[in-house]
């Protein structure tokens, strides 16, 4: 490729006076910033710092309100999504996935630039083909005639990032591409990017993960409230500086320590199952703790907490609140017994998208602001700024719609509805998942408040340090049971990792 012994201070994509504005938000402010060939170029700072924006703008989904962007030394003030793919090679993956679930991965992979024969019909045949030379790349033997619908969310992450290495890729923007990959699935993700650096390919890579900035990137470049900060060359920088500059202020004691002491066994679990994916899953949780589940992707995490929240029917064992055994075939049986799950898939199952923020933090309590059935608009205002207040939710209004916010924002209303819940027992899964370095601290203050009110919290994570800086025991799943438990003083990223490794 002619690409590949390009100089990397030559640039791909540069962006000039880019500025966008919504109604009482600037999204950006006047952005300069150069993407060089051939380096892996991070873009890091706080939810709503205007990163999501950038991105919508380089690939064309949304025009700048002024400013001009230059490809391969062109000026472009304006292109559709389709051009800036198939003409100038850009192509994202998003934190959220673009997938049509009934389609095949090879369908989803070729959607948009199918191979066709002759006649005009599709060539199914080098469809699965050449999709499956795309999965090989990444380390999977996934069978490309397999409907998404049928994946985990973290193949759904590698049909994605097939998809766009099928393309004549000149830039690729990657948004918290490994989010929800294993470890091992991590590696291959690292591997391919270093590799598409070494063929002369830019990658425009956002992570609120700084270990993988540090690990991948050649340079870093840093967002704060729609405004351009600095770019550092990565290996001049270090974590404390980094986060200093996409805050504003320097974070202290990231993991907060908790003043309470747990007390009476709020949840029980005895023996239960969920038909193929959870066998014989027993424990329990008291008031004020913190128990922690690790595990790999697959483990069965999720789909135990769905269980105990009647999201899944289970097909044997028992429930038990406060001593009492307890059918829960409902979410909203769940809900009434104090029961609440933030749950791994935000926008599928977490936000209501079409709704506005304040009705979503309201939804799981219209009881609380309804009278004689009806529902009493100021309580109703009142709990939403409450609660907007309190997890600093950025947004102009509680009227504007839930889908306009940041995917940060949108957790934090995720999580702001279950609080006005005022829930006794709370399943947290993997609920920093895409949420910045300074939004993850009030997130981990937030639960220690929750455990010193006397809430008993489950936290599904699959980041280390989370899980052993916020629990107070984990238990370690694999293949659909316990591996293991350990508590607080004895757990460490080793042993976690055998145990979840089934070794």
């Amino acid at each position: 490729m002619a690409q590949e012994f390009l100089m990397q201070n030559q640039s791909a994509l540069a962006v000039r006076g880019i500025c966008k504005h919504y109604p009482g938000v600037t999204a950006l402010d006047n952005i300069h910033l150069d993407f060089f060939q051939n380096e892996i170029h991070a873009v890091c700072g706080e939810n709503g710092a205007g990163k999501s924006t950038l991105i919508k703008i380089l690939t064309g989904a949304i025009l700048p309100d002024q400013g001009t962007i230059t490809i391969d030394g062109l000026e472009r003030k304006s292109y559709t999504p389709h051009e800036a793919m198939f003409n100038y090679g850009i192509t994202a993956i998003y934190q959220e996935f673009n997938l049509i679930p009934y389609l095949s991965i090879a369908e989803n992979i070729f959607l948009g630039h199918e191979i066709k024969r002759k006649n005009g019909l599709l060539d199914t045949t080098k469809m699965n083909q050449e999709a499956k030379k795309a999965l090989n790349l990444l380390g999977t033997n996934l069978d490309p005639r397999l409907q998404v619908k049928t994946l985990t969310v973290a193949f759904q992450q590698l049909v994605e990032i097939a998809k766009a290495i099928t393309h004549n890729l000149k830039i690729l923007i990657m948004d918290e591409p490994s989010a929800p990959l294993t470890t091992s699935e991590v590696e291959i993700l690292f591997r391919l990017i270093k590799n598409l650096k070494e063929r002369g390919i830019t990658v425009i890579y956002i992570s609120h993960r700084l270990s993988e900035i540090f690990e991948l990137s050649d340079r870093v470049s840093v967002f704060r409230d729609g405004k351009y900060i600095e770019t550092f060359k990565t290996g001049e920088t270090n974590k404390k500086q980094l986060i200093q500059s996409m805050v504003g202020r320097e974070l202290l004691d990231t993991f907060p320590k908790r003043k309470c002491v747990p007390t009476e066994t709020v949840l029980k679990v005895e023996n239960l199952g969920v038909k193929k994916t959870v066998q014989n899953i027993s424990f329990s949780v008291k008031s004020g703790e913190v128990l922690g589940f690790g595990g790999l992707v697959g483990a069965g995490r999720t789909e135990l907490v769905r269980a105990v929240f009647g999201a899944d029917r289970i097909s044997g064992g028992t429930i038990k609140i406060k001593g009492r055994e307890v059918q829960i075939f409902h979410p909203k049986t769940a809900v009434k017994m104090g029961i609440g799950l933030i749950p791994e898939d935000r926008k599928q199952q977490g936000i209501i998208s079409e709704m506005s923020i304040k009705e979503n933090i309201s939804y799981s309590s219209f009881t609380k602001v309804s009278r004689f059935g009806l529902i009493h608009p100021g309580y109703l205002k009142a709990v939403a700024e409450k609660y907007r207040n309190l997890l600093n939710i950025a947004t102009p209004s509680i009227e504007k719609k839930i889908k306009e916010l940041s995917g940060g924002n949108q957790q934090k209303v995720v999580l702001a509805r279950w609080l006005a819940t005022d829930c006794e027992i709370l399943l947290f899964d993997e609920p920093t998942r895409g949420i910045d370095v300074g939004a993850k601290q009030e997130i981990y203050e937030l639960i220690n408040r929750l455990a010193e009110d006397g809430k008993a919290v489950v936290l599904i994570s699959s980041e280390m340090p989370e899980l052993l800086g916020m629990s107070d025991r984990i238990i370690v799943m694999h293949e659909g049971r316990i591996a293991g438990e350990l508590s607080c003083e004895e757990a460490t990223q080793e042993k976690i990792l055998q145990l979840a490794s089934g070794e």
